[in-house]
């Protein structure tokens, strides 16, 4: 049975799942703040690139207060956030009106607080939260490209959630998009969050692709995040496998050397960054459980002194 599926956020993730879910009959409305992109969905759709060739996905497109809990289109089945983190809570309380339609609400976002932003505004045992690593770029306003192969796993914010994770990765497994529900997600949300924690702040700071961190030191530094931030999760109980992380972080810099972290590429463009959803959210769980996390804090801090902004 199609859904009415609710997108806040329309970067290359967010109009990527878009497109792949609209073309699987699904009715779908994207909800972003620039009332320009917006426009440009709703009249054109979102052009799809992909291995299999191009298609054009139509969907609906407005501000989050264009849209209201029990539409035209019915009630809201899903509501998926995938803004920046630094804008999540923004975006949930633009879209806490959603919230009387009783629907699921999903997190792929980067980083750790994502989900407890949504259990703060939608019914904590209908959020789930999860990963994904599909490729997905935007090469204008609304044409995603995404080549390759990524998956998407996903589980319940609580127990109760959880009842709810095998139907909404069915939902989004049959739209191309590899998801499965997985009981403990957490430890796939802290080994992402590790990986790039490791990787995107030393990106930021050096101005370096991933290759160019390949060295004695770069391999140093990501190496003592990675070993912080797994000593951080098991104080949590969240069993993150080291070897399984350190040997992602090699195969990054060996394979994606011509990569630019998209915190570089933020930083680049005078964005604000994930800072303090990643590197951030790590040294602040540290310090709740009492571990050291000395290199992931200097990290976060040489990130947020060249924050747009600061003076």
């Amino acid at each position: 049975m199609h859904k009415h599926i609710v997108i806040t956020g329309a970067g290359a993730m967010g109009c990527l799942l878009a497109a792949r879910l609209a073309l699987a009959g699904n009715r779908v409305t994207v909800v972003d703040v620039d009332r320009q992109r917006l426009d440009r969905i709703a009249r054109e759709g979102i052009m799809l690139e992909d291995d299999t060739g191009q298609r054009i996905a139509k969907v609906a497109a407005g501000t989050a207060d264009e849209v209201t809990a029990d539409g035209p289109d019915g009630p809201i089945d899903l509501l998926i956030l995938m803004t920046k983190g630094m804008h999540s809570r923004a975006a949930v309380r633009s879209v806490a009106h959603l919230a009387a339609s009783g629907c699921c609400a999903l997190t792929l976002q980067n980083g750790l607080g994502n989900a407890e932003v949504l259990a703060e505004t939608f019914t904590p045992d209908r959020v789930l939260w999860g990963v994904t690593d599909l490729p997905a770029d935007l090469d204008a306003p609304n044409r995603v490209v995404s080549h390759g192969v990524g998956h998407i796993q996903l589980g319940g914010w609580t127990g109760d959630a959880q009842n709810h994770a095998a139907a909404i990765a069915a939902l989004l497994d049959a739209a191309g998009l590899n998801a499965v529900a997985d009981a403990d997600v957490r430890i796939a949300v802290w080994e992402k969050v590790a990986f790039n924690a490791a990787l995107n702040a030393l990106a930021t700071i050096t101005g370096l692709t991933v290759g160019g961190m390949d060295s004695p030191e770069g391999r140093r530094i990501a190496g003592a995040v990675a070993d912080e931030t797994v000593a951080t999760a098991a104080a949590l109980g969240v069993a993150v496998d080291g070897v399984r992380l350190q040997a992602r972080i090699d195969h990054a810099l060996v394979h994606h050397r011509a990569h630019k972290a998209s915190m570089l590429q933020d930083r680049l463009a005078g964005r604000t960054t994930e800072i303090e959803s990643i590197n951030g959210a790590i040294v602040a769980q540290a310090d709740r459980a009492g571990v050291a996390a000395p290199v992931t804090r200097t990290l976060a801090d040489l990130v947020r002194m060249g924050e747009p902004g600061r003076t």
